[in-house]
């Protein structure tokens, strides 16, 4: 007799993928696709496109026949390029032929990463408020997030110490994200290096997603990478769709020790064979043109990112500024709403999509975030639709 049938209450889906949430962002965008009309603050996208020869760069190879396969690498051009750009604006040198992976965006970046060196059961520290996809990529590798929370008051930086006493004989990596998404938050470089003793004391692979750190405001960034004795246990990725506007050509890069590349490429190599051979030609030319292109963007994210924080201080709200990214975080915790509440009805009444701070972790409640990379009058109305709304709910005490 056929037994088949005694399987039928298990799930066709793995378990440990069945406890993955879907993405707060991606739901809640779900929400906004679905009305007219909508000012969006929500969406982590530059309006900007890319650069025009950065387009006619693709543009131009793809007429010269570039429909092909690349090395699982990527372009030699492209990792020789990436070499002198991190070196130069970095302080970090990689050998292209060894120490560099180019990857489909660094979403693809981090996944290969952290699949790279988790075992079954490690544990994986990060910080929270963060984005969304680390502490499930760490269960899709069979790993376990740990997450450490940073809090408005102390700007929303990540405290060695903390850092500390989240270690255990599990732990084997940390993952940063500065210039953070959804806070805007950095580290000062004090902290960067008193967490650069813990990660070498602790023995602990960092990995380091840095794909805003063109996009600061007030003062240079500095990588974790480039602290002495660091290279040799971190993993640098980086990228071209934030600071060049090139989310849809999916080009990012990983750096670092020629062993943990050569692993991620391994996993690359079966699951994705190679990154597009037209972002990667398209990716060249942005590096040629150094950071000007960059420059220009910043510029105007700097001017929209202050009316959003002269328009939070108008409203009574309070909000950490931005230090870098193009996202805001302000707390909206006193109008006696969640964030999901206050999210939703922002977009019922006013026509305004923002993402609820809940989407970033448990201690995302009482913020939402709102991304500055909306043209300036878009956000001039946004704000004003905003304010109506904050000042209509405080009068009604809800």
């Amino acid at each position: 007799m056929s037994t088949r049938g005694l399987k039928s209450h298990r799930s066709p889906v793995a378990e440990h993928v069945l406890s993955i949430p879907r993405s707060g962002i991606r739901d809640f965008f779900d929400i906004v696709s679905q009305r007219e009309d909508v000012i969006s603050l929500s969406i982590g996208e530059p309006d900007f496109d890319a650069p025009w020869h950065v387009r006619e760069a693709a543009i131009f190879a793809l007429e010269k026949g570039a429909t092909h396969y690349t090395s699982n690498r990527g372009l030699l051009r492209l990792r020789e390029a990436i070499s002198r750009y991190v070196e130069r604006n970095f302080g970090v040198h990689y050998d292209p032929e060894t120490e560099i992976l180019v990857t489909v965006g660094v979403s693809e970046a981090v996944d290969l990463a952290l699949r790279a060196i988790l075992s079954p059961g490690d544990e994986v520290i990060y910080h929270e408020p963060a984005y969304v996809s680390y502490a499930p990529l760490t269960v899709i590798a069979h790993g376990r997030p740990r997450a450490v929370v940073t809090r408005m008051e102390d700007r929303f930086q990540l405290k060695p110490d903390a850092v500390r006493r989240q270690v255990s004989e599990r732990t084997k990596a940390l993952l940063l994200n500065f210039p953070n998404n959804p806070t805007g938050a950095e580290l000062s470089v004090d902290d960067l290096q008193a967490i650069a003793r813990v990660a070498a004391e602790e023995d602990l692979i960092v990995i380091t997603d840095e794909i805003y750190a063109e996009l600061t405001y007030d003062a240079a960034h500095t990588s974790i990478a480039s602290l002495p004795g660091m290279k040799e246990r971190t993993i640098f990725l980086h990228g071209f769709s934030k600071g060049w506007a090139m989310t849809g050509f999916r080009i990012g890069y990983a750096c670092g020790p020629a062993d943990l590349i050569e692993a991620m490429m391994k996993i690359h190599q079966y699951s994705m064979l190679c990154a597009p051979v037209l972002g990667q030609e398209a990716a060249i030319e942005a590096l040629l043109d150094g950071l000007r292109d960059v420059e220009e963007m910043r510029s105007e994210y700097r001017r929209r990112r202050n009316l959003l924080l002269q328009s939070f201080e108008q409203m009574g709200l309070k909000c950490v500024t931005p230090r870098g990214a193009f996202y805001s975080f302000p707390y909206i915790g006193e109008l006696g709403m969640s964030s999901r509440d206050f999210a939703l009805r922002l977009l019922e009444e006013e026509s305004v999509a923002v993402v609820p701070g809940t989407a970033f972790g448990a201690c995302g409640e009482g913020f939402v975030r709102c991304a500055f990379a909306t043209a300036m009058e878009e956000i001039q109305e946004a704000t004003e639709r905003m304010a109506a709304f904050v000042e209509r709910y405080r009068k009604a005490g809800v």
